[in-house]
């Protein structure tokens, strides 16, 4: 009778770590700002809430002077620590070459993959056409941080700016909770 009892105990314990350890992320906030409203603008940016568990990020950008030829793209990851500072990447790529070959970058690929199957970037330049991504939700957000590359909890910015023809058109902030 002993041994039920140990064997119980060890199963609680073990659930009571399991749930500790699980990650959960959450959209807090969604900027997205364009800087050249000549060139770009956005038609819609928000975070949807379907319940208090799923969230997810939508967002359409017109172009305006198609085709586009030359995109250059800086992400960054940050954590707030009195402020928002620079935490894991800060990468400037050309968007172009790095389509045509996205095995060349890892880290801008593990970057692109956060939101690659859920928008219609999924092509080569010249992009000739509005460009969507729709429904990225949390719960594939949180998959793609926290069980493929662990971070710690905290607030995070997922910062990104958009250049065309070496001008800084838009950029894209999307604030996560970790907990």
């Amino acid at each position: 009778m002993i041994y039920w009892r140990v064997n119980i105990f060890q199963f609680i314990l073990i659930f009571f770590l399991v749930t500790k350890i699980s990650s959960k992320i959450e959209f807090t906030n969604l900027k997205c700002t364009s800087l050249d409203k000549d060139f770009t603008d956005f038609d819609y940016c928000y975070i949807k809430s379907i319940n208090r568990t799923y969230k997810y990020v939508s967002l359409k950008v017109k172009l305006y002077k198609v085709p586009i030829t030359n995109v250059t793209v800086n992400f960054s990851f940050m954590k707030r620590s009195s402020g928002y500072k620079l935490f894991l990447y800060n990468i400037t790529a050309d968007a172009c070459k790095f389509l045509k070959n996205p095995k060349s970058n890892p880290v801008l690929g593990y970057m692109y993959g956060l939101f690659k199957s859920h928008s219609n970037m999924n092509h080569t330049c010249p992009f000739d056409h509005d460009l969507v991504m729709e429904k990225v939700s949390s719960d594939f957000i949180n998959n793609q941080l926290t069980q493929m590359l662990p971070f710690p909890e905290g607030e995070y910015l997922f910062k990104t700016n958009w250049m065309a023809y070496g001008i800084l058109r838009a950029s894209v902030n999307a604030y996560v909770t970790l907990t």
